[in-house]
């Protein structure tokens, strides 16, 4: 006898979705790839890549654009997990690009390296010629979000126009692209921070320990609090470093990724944490994303995000 009363969790229903996505991408394309930060949404996506395929291994690499200026914590477990999962792993690299002249070092106190990460990401997408690449944007993370879709269309120069997505019926994904171009598929697009934390807790997923509350030496800037033990965050003599019990909400590149004054130590003092709060991560923890209220929409339209 068929039962009436089978219903999903808001969690299912957010796996199912994703699973979705990465099955319906990997029949539809021929060179897909996972970009891969070492971060808590890019482990989420991992672990649904592997219930999409399983028993099957994951099909697909998974790729790093590495800015060379990582939380070392990050990096070792970035590489602990691709061997675990047995996963071949592209690393994209900024110095390269700096040292082969194809980019050029920003200066100054808030140089970053975050929007040079744009030229290495798409050199790899093209010597590698993927077709499709998995990012771990949520719809919560800022505004531009909502002017994409699922699947978000890329030109022959990896560029971005909102005026150029196609529609998205449903679930019935436009995934039609001429040679040269590629797309931007986003599994996690109806998930937030919260939920992320959620699935992160049931499925018991393993994360860098930055995550979680830890002494660091930092110092203050624009109301962020920057690492000061990398050295990359460029450090004025007007900006003394002291230290503090943090934890990161994200875990971008060093030089301009701020830590939060945190406790948690564990899983249901982090979730309780995000659950109190009102600030959105980008907006807490991302200097480069502060100049502007398109900041992350013009990085968008130059090809990176």
């Amino acid at each position: 006898m068929q039962r009436s009363d089978y219903l999903l969790s808001q969690l299912d229903v957010l796996e199912a979705e994703s699973i979705h996505i990465f099955r319906e991408v990997a029949a539809e394309f021929e060179r897909p790839v996972l970009l891969f930060s070492g971060g808590k949404d890019s482990l989420v996506m991992l672990r649904l890549a592997e219930k999409a395929f399983w028993p099957a291994p994951i099909p697909f690499p998974v790729m790093h654009v590495d800015t060379g200026h990582n939380f070392p914590e990050v990096i070792e477990f970035r590489d602990r997990r691709a061997a675990e999962l047995g996963v071949r792993l592209v690393v994209a690299s900024v110095q390269d690009a700096i040292d082969s002249g194809r980019v050029a070092e920003q200066k100054g106190r808030r140089a970053s390296r975050n929007r040079l990460q744009i030229v290495p990401l798409l050199d790899a997408i093209e010597e590698h010629r993927f077709d499709a690449a998995f990012g771990g944007a949520r719809r919560d993370e800022e505004k531009a979000r909502a002017k994409e879709r699922v699947v978000s269309f890329r030109d022959e120069f990896g560029q971005w126009d909102p005026k150029n997505q196609r529609p998205e019926l449903w679930n019935l994904f436009n995934t039609k692209i001429q040679q040269g171009e590629h797309v931007r598929v986003f599994p996690l697009s109806n998930w937030t921070e919260l939920d992320i934390w959620d699935y992160v807790r049931r499925e018991e997923l393993a994360l860098p320990s930055i995550y979680f509350a830890h002494t660091r030496r930092v110092f203050e800037r624009d109301g962020l609090l920057l690492d000061a033990e990398t050295g990359f965050a460029n450090r004025g003599d007007d900006e003394p470093e002291f230290e503090a019990t943090v934890r990161y909400r994200t875990v971008g590149d060093a030089s301009c990724t701020g830590a939060v004054k945190s406790s948690a130590e564990t899983l249901d003092e982090v979730i309780e944490e995000i659950a109190a709060t009102r600030i959105t991560e980008r907006g807490q923890t991302r200097a480069d994303d502060r100049t502007s209220e398109a900041a992350m929409e013009d990085r968008k339209k130059e090809g990176y995000f």
